[in-house]
């Protein structure tokens, strides 16, 4: 049994940073894709960031320069450093995580077989 724990989140103003963390239990993949996916209100999910066991990252094209995606193998647990937040970045920010994984890693959501809750960010 997978289960994504997401914290983290909260309110800033532009300008501001966050770092959210996505706890992973029962996950125990040798190889491995998680990201982060958003949803703001009366819009469509999208991905955000990615990173697979071999390192390898992705991200948003709005979010580059400014998100950094990373994983810490040992505590199983995925982060995401927000800075120079913008009042578009305000959405519920989802963890993912695929299920077996043989290829690049991705922003595409059909792409992930586990899904966290989610934690709230809001920039004003």
């Amino acid at each position: 049994h997978v289960q994504l724990v997401e914290s983290g989140g909260g309110s800033v103003q532009a300008g501001g940073s966050l770092r959210l963390s996505c706890a992973a239990s029962g996950y125990t993949y040798s190889s491995y894709c998680m990201g982060w996916f958003r949803q703001a209100p009366g819009k469509e999910r999208e991905g955000v960031a990615a990173i697979d066991s071999d390192g390898s990252t992705s991200y948003a094209d709005s979010v580059k320069g400014r998100f950094t995606v990373s994983l810490d193998n040992a505590k199983n647990t995925l982060y995401l450093q927000m800075n120079s937040l913008k009042p578009e970045d305000t959405a519920m920010y989802y963890c993912a995580a695929s299920g077996s994984y043989g290829g690049r890693v991705s922003l595409h959501g059909y792409e992930y077989n586990y899904w966290g809750q989610g934690t709230q960010v809001t920039v004003s």
